[in-house]
């Protein structure tokens, strides 16, 4: 019983910063025990206050990436372990994932799981993570229908397994079982959907009637169809309010037809190349109401450059707008499926420079190479070219410190093919200078230390 209360922290010593061994200075307990300890080490301890490596009590774990000293980067660690629970471990065990350092029972919200070499890893989405969602069902009353009850189970859904069933209990509510009506602004909800499975793809019975068209759904690309209702994927039935479908980012029904009649204020939906999407159909053309003449053969949803199908071949489309562009200057986006093409090595034409094959707002200045640092300047042309051997740090178009000697003047005397011949180890001779084509020769030079003063 004594020995025990020697650890406690009442009969240590002041300068002990938690619990001790015993009464003197030099028997306090590591900073990283907790509840007492045998001895001064980390390896004493009768519990860890954090991680506990192998028998030792630390602060954290070693960690996945360390700096190097003498590269000036952040390496692999080769002695990394991942904390699982207040554990440091080799390996996270199989039931669990690994996100950084530690180990998880699932990833954050902005990280999705990926599956590397048998490991099961936390990664970041490239935008929205992928989001699984079940979709409504005849089945169950409570869900038979998209309504003020459950629409926003559908928040940040990219994928949706099952029907989505609008139906006018849903818009309009239903007083029987006391549910609502449903808020139109709500359906924005569907803008992050993508992909639809089920029985139905999209079952539209009722709509609000402020909406004019079906645009929540701008980004659903894919519809799977893996089964159908009498062969169908789609079916918008008698909804007066529509002027057109507006679904711009659609551009494969996997399997199944599309149902569409009574909708009496519709247009557009005929000029839509159905064969492209699903299978053989005539085009028809409603008078006044054709595709915008930016818009390829295919057709187009709704009116506007913004709803065609596919766009004209060398069309600028920002498909992340609300319309799109037609630019009179180098276009900044195609592709012949109507989507943006994505890496800055993708570019027709730079918006500022260009480094080798990427477009990059400011040419590498001080950037580690395989060789040494590495500084780049942009040339007339806007391309990034490598500065000259003689420069010591970063140069420009018109100047650039040197290892020898350069010119130095408040004027830009010279032409920048000049300044590439300047970087030597003398300085230029007015004769020299003329040949160089200097717009003004500048005086002769005078040598200070390893400057050339004009």
């Amino acid at each position: 019983i004594v020995d025990s209360l020697t650890v406690t922290k009442t009969v240590c010593a002041p300068q002990c910063s938690g619990r001790c061994f015993g009464r003197n200075p030099s028997e306090c307990c590591h900073v990283e025990c907790a509840g007492g300890c045998t001895g001064p080490k980390d390896t004493d301890c009768f519990a860890c206050r954090n991680f506990n490596n192998s028998g030792s009590c630390v602060p954290q774990c070693p960690q996945t990436v360390i700096y190097n000293r003498l590269t000036y980067r952040m390496e692999p660690n080769p002695n990394a372990k991942y904390q699982y629970g207040s554990i440091c471990v080799t390996q996270c065990p199989k039931n669990v994932v690994v996100d950084g350092s530690s180990c998880v029972s699932n990833c954050p919200s902005n990280k999705m799981e990926v599956e590397k070499n048998g490991v099961k890893t936390c990664e970041p989405c490239k935008g929205l993570c992928p989001k699984v969602c079940h979709g409504t069902s005849w089945t169950d009353s409570n869900s038979e229908t998209v309504d003020a009850r459950n629409i926003e189970s559908f928040i940040n859904c990219t994928k949706i397994q099952g029907s989505l069933n609008f139906l006018v209990t849903g818009i309009e509510g239903d007083a029987y079982n006391k549910v609502p009506p449903l808020d139109p602004e709500k359906l924005k909800i569907f803008n992050t959907v993508e992909e639809i499975t089920g029985v139905y793809f999209l079952n539209i019975q009722s709509w609000p009637a402020s909406m004019s068209d079906l645009s929540v759904f701008s980004n659903l690309q894919t519809i799977q169809g893996r089964k159908l209702y009498k062969s169908y994927a789609l079916m918008v039935v008698k909804i007066n309010s529509l002027t057109s479908l507006g679904l711009r980012s659609l551009q494969n029904i996997n399997d199944g037809a599309v149902y569409i009649k009574g909708n009496k204020n519709l247009c557009y939906h005929d000029t839509v190349n159905w064969t492209r999407l699903l299978g053989s159909r005539p085009q028809k053309l409603k008078e006044k109401h054709v595709c915008h003449p930016l818009c390829s053969s295919d057709g187009c949803w709704g009116p506007g450059p913004d709803q065609c199908v596919t766009a004209l071949q060398k069309m600028a489309v920002h498909h992340n707008a609300t319309r799109l562009q037609l630019l009179q200057k180098p276009f900044r986006f195609y592709s012949p499926f109507f989507f943006c093409l994505q890496g800055a090595n993708k570019c027709l034409v730079c918006a500022s420079l260009k480094d080798g094959p990427h477009c990059v707002s400011m040419c590498p200045e001080g950037v580690m190479g395989q060789e040494g640092t590495i500084f780049k300047y942009p040339d007339k042309e806007g391309n990034c070219k490598p500065c000259h051997n003689n420069c010591i740090h970063l140069c420009t178009i018109y100047c650039c410190p040197c290892n020898h000697f350069s010119l130095a003047s408040k004027i830009l005397w010279y032409t920048w093919e000049f300044m590439v011949d300047s970087m030597t180890a003398k300085c230029p001779s007015p004769v020299a200078a003329k040949q160089a084509q200097i717009i003004t020769p500048p005086p002769l030079c005078l040598t200070l230390g390893m400057r050339c003063l004009c």
